[in-house]
């Protein structure tokens, strides 16, 4: 397969990738973002205090957090299919990827909040602040450089989810990677897939850290 062969397809292929990963990415925040706030919430000396939805929540997490994309993937495929109409192409793979991507980015979330301050919070209770108060003056701000880190792992990982993707008919890197690289043996192909694949991860982390260190800079001189 000469150059000219692979590049409408490693096109595509990038597009398809980007498309499932960023509207993923949009999901899991918003879903995982106010769960891994709740967990440190709800824990004992949370303002929340509300150690059986702390459990429960938590092991929610876990349970999502244990199982294998690949076999989360089929195994919704019937929710998938009840939300988008089908569980082929990229935009059926959003489902499956934010789902399995939600206990992951919660997990990050808590820890970047629970690595603030105390005295910080303390502050806030004594003055009375509610739990608005709390979360959008002091916990989000604070974690902000961990929480964009954060980010950046779970679309690094979403990015993997995605090419897993590719096996059950999800489009992207992983669907051409299969049918084009493997299944027609053209080993060329193949390649080319991998190295955009990497390109793709190291332009993401670059992003990533370079927002981490100007949030971080900004911290300091506040």
């Amino acid at each position: 397969m000469t150059w000219f062969e692979m590049q409408p397809l490693l096109t595509q292929g990038t597009y398809d990738t980007l498309y499932m990963v960023l509207w993923s990415t949009l999901v899991t925040v918003l879903g995982g973002l106010p769960i891994g706030i709740l967990l440190v919430l709800t824990d004992k000396g949370g303002l929340l205090r509300n150690q059986p939805l702390n459990k429960v929540l938590g092991v929610i997490v876990n349970i999502g957090r244990s199982l294998p994309f690949i076999i989360l993937l089929i195994f919704l495929i019937p929710v998938t299919t009840a939300i988008v109409g089908t569980f082929i192409g990229p935009t059926a793979m959003i489902v499956p990827l934010a789902i399995g991507a939600i206990p992951f980015f919660a997990r990050l979330v808590e820890t970047a909040v629970r690595e603030v301050d105390h005295g910080l919070i303390e502050a806030v209770e004594s003055m009375g602040g509610g739990i608005p108060t709390l979360v959008g003056k002091v916990l989000l701000p604070q974690a902000l450089p961990s929480l964009v880190a954060g980010v950046t792992t779970t679309v690094i990982t979403l990015v993997g989810y995605s090419a897993m993707a590719g096996a059950v008919g999800g489009e992207g890197l992983g669907s051409k990677a299969i049918t084009y690289g493997f299944q027609r043996f053209e080993t060329g192909f193949m390649v080319a897939t991998v190295v955009v694949l990497i390109v793709l991860v190291t332009v993401i982390q670059l992003i990533g850290d370079g927002v981490v260190r100007i949030l971080a800079r900004r911290g300091r001189t506040a």
